[in-house]
């Protein structure tokens, strides 16, 4: 791929500037006296159109960091309000953050383009506006890591130290992160809409997202119905696969909620060890409103908000939109409990249909996931090496699993009701075995390594962050000598709690 000289490294356009007045700030990234860019996801560069190398140079630094802007292009800081941990906040918005554009990635996809971490906007409340290095590293890592795992995510093209230190409890480097997302249009975005003087902004906004986002929505009779219903199912789909891979986002306000259905603003966010619904690792989720167990409920709860903001475009009357918006939000639980279920029977190899009544064969199956969490949780089991290690059993060898029980004999009377269904029907047990394995990942962005390599990079050495990223970005793959990266962090790395990084 080259760069023709004299283009411009992005071919930025500005539809949420052009039709969405009144949801934005124009504003320019403060400067970074000294920017050097410390990673740079050259596989994304090249999904984007763009030439990876170019990036590399000091213009393509420059415009990563924020302090070269491409001609013609519209900074902004976008406008949105939120419920945080259940109380609402009418005004938030881009304290730190800017819109650099949109732009049609390879497969003609739109993409938006923003940079996290870059100075004070009229939305900052009082912060900084600045990030630091280990908490934009560890958005690149983790989200690149959703990614691979096949988790709807944004995604993180670059992270640039800006030469500064930055007070935090200590003070610490300071670094911007680009990054890529479907758009940045959030729950809380329609709840600042709604709130507007200006009657005109929320129309144009549920039209724009449904444009974007979700076109089938327009051919429905009720297209606003239509919109909600999207979002709803591209909702329960993404917590589903949260549920499925042991994350916990710690910090589910609405304004953390997107409407294309991507995860977003990975702050204090880790995966689960040992199987517990009542995990939580965020140091400011106090009363485990957040926990992991909590999500699905919690999204429910978000999503009420979206369909309250909704309610005049439904009908002229919003007390006759309640119903219907009611009776599509009670369709959440059952359109996660469907992928949901569809994850889990892919990842113990239980087959789609079965001999004899569906309805029974269901309700084993149902039972089975349920008694399997019940002992994980009973036993403190590791719940992504313990999926992982179930391939190895419909192989004929349970030696992995066992090990993992401080009880074994409990795991080999549920193992033999699991391999009844696994092998039902004269199914091949290699081709089950390698099925599971496509989907239970050895590698997860495990929190001691996370934090062993933000340490590390914060102090100046990149090559665990590197090492990291590269196990983490093929997570299905086992592969020698690493080993250490597919087990839970050891009991001397204590109770680890996370922090939102501003």
């Amino acid at each position: 791929m080259t760069h023709p000289e004299g283009a411009p490294l992005f071919a930025f356009e500005h539809t949420y500037v052009r039709d969405l007045d009144g949801l934005f700030t124009p504003w320019q990234a403060a400067t970074a006296p000294a920017p050097q860019l410390l990673a740079l996801n050259t596989t994304l560069a090249v999904e984007l159109g763009i030439d990876p190398d170019a990036l590399s140079t000091p213009e393509g630094v420059a415009t990563l960091v924020g302090n070269s802007t491409v001609p013609g292009s519209t900074p902004v800081a976008q406008a949105y309000a939120g419920h945080q941990f259940g109380g609402y906040s009418p005004r938030l918005g881009d304290g730190r953050a800017l819109l650099l554009g949109e732009m049609l990635d390879a497969r003609g996809d739109r993409r938006d383009v923003h940079l996290k971490g870059s100075g004070r906007t009229p939305f900052a409340r009082g912060g900084d506006g600045k990030a630091a290095v280990g908490p934009m590293l560890r958005e690149y890592v983790i989200s690149e890591a959703m990614h691979a795992m096949g988790v709807p995510t944004t995604r993180s093209l670059a992270v640039v130290a800006t030469g500064e230190m930055i007070a935090r409890d200590t003070m610490v480097p300071g670094a911007v992160l680009t990054r890529v997302a479907a758009s940045h249009v959030r729950v809380g975005t329609f709840q600042y809409a709604a709130a507007l003087a200006d009657p005109t902004v929320l129309p144009r906004l549920a039209d724009y997202v449904i444009a974007r986002h979700h076109p089938a929505a327009a051919q429905s009779d009720a297209p606003y119905l239509g919109l909600l219903q999207a979002v709803v199912e591209v909702q329960a789909a993404l917590i589903a696969r949260w549920m499925l891979v042991g994350f916990i986002h710690g910090v589910m306000n609405t304004d953390n909620m997107t409407v294309s259905g991507e995860t977003i603003d990975y702050g204090p966010c880790a995966f689960m060890d040992a199987y517990d619904p009542g995990t939580v690792f965020s140091s400011i989720d106090q009363h485990g409103r957040y926990a992991f167990g909590n999500q699905p409920d919690i999204a429910v709860w978000n999503l009420a908000r979206f369909a309250e903001t909704l309610l005049p475009l439904i009908a002229t009357d919003p007390h006759d939109a309640v119903g219907p918006a009611m009776e599509l939000l009670g369709t959440f639980d059952n359109r996660y409990r469907q992928h949901w279920n569809d994850g889990m029977r892919a990842k113990l190899g239980l087959p789609v249909e079965s001999v004899g009544s569906v309805e029974a064969a269901a309700a084993g199956d149902e039972s089975l996931v349920t008694d399997l969490l019940r002992l994980l949780q009973e036993q403190r089991i590791d719940h992504t090496m313990f999926l992982r290690s179930l391939s190895a059993v419909v192989r004929g060898d349970a030696t992995a699993s066992r090990s993992l029980f401080a009880q074994p004999e409990v795991f080999d009377t549920w193992r033999a009701r699991w391999l009844v269904r696994v092998l039902t029907e004269g199914r091949d047990p290699h081709a089950i075995a390698a099925a599971m394995d496509a989907v239970n990942p050895v590698y997860i962005a495990r929190n001691h390594q996370v934090e062993a390599a933000l340490a590390a990079a914060t102090a100046g050495d990149l090559a665990p962050f590197g090492r990291l990223v590269e196990v983490v970005t093929q997570p299905f793959t086992e592969r020698p000598g690493l080993e250490h990266y597919a087990v839970p962090a050891p009991a001397s790395f204590g109770d680890y709690r996370t922090f939102c990084g501003t």
